[in-house]
């Protein structure tokens, strides 16, 4: 091996060293400012607090959106979760996204629907809506069935259906928690307007029992793969959007259960279609708008509220959505790029912009890189064993020891998982992580970001298992 080449190899070795450092205090970072505010709202009575909540004259109702396309298997134990919400004055709204299943036909036998006469107002481009839906069993129930257009277009089409001035989006697979939507709605309420949107806390509900639309007994399923997401999840709601939400700089609150300022919405735009990851693209534009109108308002993420949701338990199909969601977050990003190091866009664009780059786009890309140099020095050997030991230790700490703290903070704060058993399966797993999930979930994000590079969309199809019954009767 020439010189030259033996300068480069131990350069980028060293490169890959000070990146891993670097990505490293960042997460330290993250990690204590999500201790911090978990450790402050531990020993509040959050139940009295909602309870408190309830009683007072200022919650503002709130239109729950549902967009779902072949959703049958799912879509009633979500919309009985929804219907047995605590909270003062809401409506649901079930868009039919043009399913080719029996979607539509559910809802109306289960629910009783009849066909109803509503004026829409339409604020927002979307499909044709062919016809509108309301329970005879729950005047708050609304179905609206319309052409295929995709999720953005199906939530932008119950934005117009809607009549309050907030939106909740949550996916036609999730259930929420009795008391989520009120906990989610605690700080746009009292901010007096200042947050316009805010996000809720995700969990994996595959093999879980439903009963009476809400889960019981909380429990984690066999399949590894659905367990190392519940670990991954923990690490992105649990340590990075705590710590990016306390300094407004959350740019991803998930679709899956969010909260929106209706007004805000639509002076965005809506939701856009024409991008895969709707949900990030509309959060950044928020923040752009609110930059050039100079509004001092906020987007937060609370972890309090919890959804439950459907995930892939197939390598396959795990595989299709992780490509796809780096596709929506290069689209999201290449589309506000000039936002990026503008000081005009104030911390967003001089912070979390460069983040979002750099650690969650070009992440991938290098840390793939990390794993080929170690291969490469075990072969190798010499100079780059001791970079390359150097380097597995970093990728351990970086891909195994952070998801462990997130469990234990999950254990010690949320403690969705009450079962000693489960957690302890968390942390084996989070451990297990850089050997084989963590370079699988690698590879297809860089596969999400060269099929961006050939503009290749698909939304692919997640197959829907449903949730286990312990009942079901309306």
């Amino acid at each position: 091996m020439t010189a030259v080449w033996e300068a480069i190899l131990i350069f980028f070795g060293r490169f890959l060293i000070f990146y891993m450092i670097g990505v490293i205090v960042i997460y330290t970072f993250m990690l204590l400012m999500s201790l911090l505010k978990l450790r402050k709202e531990y020993q509040l009575d959050k139940e009295e607090l909602d309870d408190d909540f309830l009683s007072s004259y200022y919650s503002k109702p709130v239109s729950i959106l549902v967009p779902a396309f072949n959703e049958e298997k799912g879509v009633v134990d979500s919309v009985r979760s929804l219907l047995s919400l605590r909270y003062p004055q809401f409506e649901i709204i079930v868009i039919n996204d043009g399913s080719t299943d029996l979607t539509k036909e559910t809802m109306i036998t289960y629910f009783a629907m009849k066909k109803m006469n509503k004026v829409i107002r339409r604020q927002l481009e979307s499909e044709e809506i062919e016809a509108v839906y309301q329970s005879s069993i729950h005047p708050n129930l609304l179905l609206v069935d319309k052409v295929n257009g995709g999720k953005a277009d199906a939530l932008n089409a119950g934005i117009n259906v809607s009549r309050f001035p907030y939106i909740c989006s949550i996916d036609g697979d999730s259930i929420l928690e009795e008391r989520s939507l009120l906990r989610i709605m605690k700080p746009i309420v009292g901010s007096n307007g200042q947050v316009i949107a805010a996000g809720g806390n995700v969990r994996i509900a595959n093999g879980l029992f439903v009963e009476h639309g809400s889960i019981s007994s909380p429990a984690l399923p066999n399949n590894l793969i659905v367990v190392m997401q519940a670990v991954e999840y923990l690490r992105a709601f649990l340590m990075g959007r705590i710590a990016l939400s306390q300094f407004n700089l959350v740019l991803i609150i998930s679709g899956a259960f969010s909260v929106f300022s209706k007004a805000w919405v639509i002076r965005a735009g809506g939701y856009a279609k024409n991008t895969i990851g709707e949900d990030m693209e509309l959060v950044v534009r928020l923040h752009r708008i609110l930059a050039e109108s100079k509004e001092k308002k906020r987007i937060e993420f609370v972890p309090d509220p919890v959804c439950w949701t459907e995930v892939p338990s197939k390598l396959s199909v795990l595989r299709t959505q992780r490509r796809r969601w780096h596709q929506g977050l290069t689209e999201s990003l290449w589309r506000h790029k000039r936002m990026t190091f503008n000081p005009k866009y104030g911390a967003v664009g001089m912070v979390s912009m460069p983040y979002f780059w750099l650690v969650e786009f070009l992440g991938p890309i290098i840390e793939i890189g990390g794993y080929i140099y170690l291969v490469f020095a075990l072969f190798a050997g010499e100079v780059y064993i001791e970079i390359a030991i150097l380097l597995a230790l970093l990728l351990i700490l970086y891909g195994s020891v952070f998801s462990m703290g997130s469990v234990l903070m999950e254990a010690w704060s949320v403690n969705r998982y009450p079962r000693i058993r489960d957690i302890y399966r968390l942390l084996i797993m989070a451990l297990t992580e850089i050997f084989w999930y963590r370079p699988l979930t690698l590879l297809w994000r860089v596969e999400g970001l060269v099929r961006t590079l050939f503009r290749k969309r698909e939304w692919g199809k997640m197959e829907r298992t449903g949730f286990q019954k312990k009942e079901m009767t309306p």
